[in-house]
C-alpha cells in the first residue's frame, strides 16, 4: 500500500509569483516540472477543467517525469456540468459551434458530447502509455444535488472513460444530508466502480461536504484538502487561489495524518491513497504538503 502526496496545480500564478517553490533559474516549464517531480510523486492537473487537455501537453509531461510519478487529472467542465465558453473548445469545435457562446452539457446534442468525450479520452492517453495516470477527478458544482438525473449522468461518465478510474467530489451538502442519505451515497459509489473524495473543507455552508472517512474502491482512497477559510470560499474573488488561502496549522496537518494513515490505511486496505492539498494561495499547499509527508512518516513509524 502506498500513500502518494501532492497539490492541485504547479504552475499557479501566485505560486510562481511568491517567488519560494522554485529555484530561481527555473525559468521553463520543463524545469518547474521536474523540479516539483524530484519533491512529490503526485500531482493534479488542473488546466483541464479549464480547457481541452492536449496529448502534446501530455506527452511532455510524461516524458519530463521520473518512473512511478503520477498524474490526476481534473475532468473538463462542459462533462460535470459547468458553464463552458466555445473559446476553451478545439479550434474546429469553437468555429463550428461560433465564438463568445456558453454551452451546457445537458443543452448540447450527442454528436458533440461523444466527440469532446474521445478527445479527452485520446488526449490523456501519452500518460496511460507511461503508467503515470492515476485518477481522473469529477468535481460537480453545488447546484447538482442529489437526484437520479445526475447519478445516471456520473454513471454515463463511467461508461465513455473505460480505461480509467473516476473520482467523484459533491459540493452539496443533499448528497451527505444525514447518515443513511450518506451511506446510500458511498454504497452507490462503490456499486459503480468510482472513488469517493474525502474533503476537508470550510463547513457551515450548504456547499460545504463533511469529511466522510469512507473507501469505495479497492485500489484508491482520495484526500483533498481545499483548506478551511470559510470567509473566502462562497466570497466573490478573482482566482481559485484567493477562493482557497489558507495555511493549515501542524496541528491540523498531523491529525489529519493521523486519520488518513490510519482509519483509511488500516480500515479499508486500499493499494493507494491519494493526498491532494488543493489550498492553491502562492506556496501553502506546497508548504503543507510537504509537512504532510513528515507527519505521515512519524505516524508510520509509532
Amino acid at each position: 500500500m502506498e500513500t502518494l502526496v501532492g497539490t492541485a496545480s504547479w504552475t499557479d500564478k501566485t505560486l510562481l509569483d511568491c517567488g519560494r517553490f522554485y529555484p530561481k533559474e527555473a525559468k521553463t516549464a520543463e524545469v518547474r516540472l521536474r523540479h516539483y517531480a524530484s519533491i512529490f510523486p503526485l500531482v493534479e492537473v488542473d488546466s483541464s477543467y479549464y480547457a481541452m487537455p492536449s496529448e502534446a501537453n501530455a506527452r511532455r509531461w510524461a516524458e519530463r517525469t521520473p518512473e512511478g510519478f503520477t498524474f490526476n487529472v481534473k475532468a473538463f467542465r462542459f462533462f460535470t456540468g459547468h458553464m463552458t465558453q466555445t473559446e476553451v473548445l478545439p479550434a474546429d469545435l469553437c468555429l463550428q459551434l461560433g465564438t463568445h457562446r456558453r454551452i451546457y452539457y445537458k443543452d448540447v446534442g450527442e454528436d458533440l458530447r461523444t466527440e469532446l468525450w474521445q478527445r479527452f479520452e485520446s488526449s490523456l492517453e501519452p500518460l496511460r502509455a507511461a503508467g503515470k495516470l492515476g485518477l481522473i477527478h469529477f468535481q460537480f458544482p453545488p447546484s447538482v444535488t442529489c437526484a437520479r438525473r445526475p447519478m445516471q449522468h456520473v454513471e454515463q461518465c463511467i461508461a465513455r472513460l473505460p480505461k480509467d478510474t473516476l473520482s467523484i467530489e459533491f459540493r452539496h451538502e443533499s448528497w451527505w444530508q444525514n447518515a443513511k442519505r450518506s451511506a446510500d451515497t458511498v454504497a452507490w459509489l462503490r456499486d459503480i466502480g468510482a472513488v469517493h473524495t474525502v474533503v476537508d473543507g470550510p463547513q457551515g455552508v450548504v456547499n460545504s461536504v463533511p469529511a466522510l472517512w469512507e473507501s469505495t474502491h479497492p485500489d484508491y482512497a482520495l484526500l483533498r484538502l481545499h483548506g478551511r477559510n470559510v470567509t473566502t470560499y462562497n466570497a466573490k474573488v478573482q482566482s481559485a487561489a484567493e477562493r482557497f488561502e489558507y495555511d493549515y496549522l501542524d496541528d491540523e496537518l498531523a491529525e489529519l495524518a493521523e486519520l488518513a494513515g490510519e482509519a483509511v490505511r488500516l480500515a479499508f486496505k486500499v493499494k493507494r491513497i491519494h493526498v491532494i492539498f488543493n489550498n492553491c494561495h502562492e506556496d501553502k499547499g506546497q508548504r503543507n504538503a510537504q509537512t504532510f509527508m513528515k507527519k505521515l512518516q512519524e505516524v508510520g513509524e509509532q
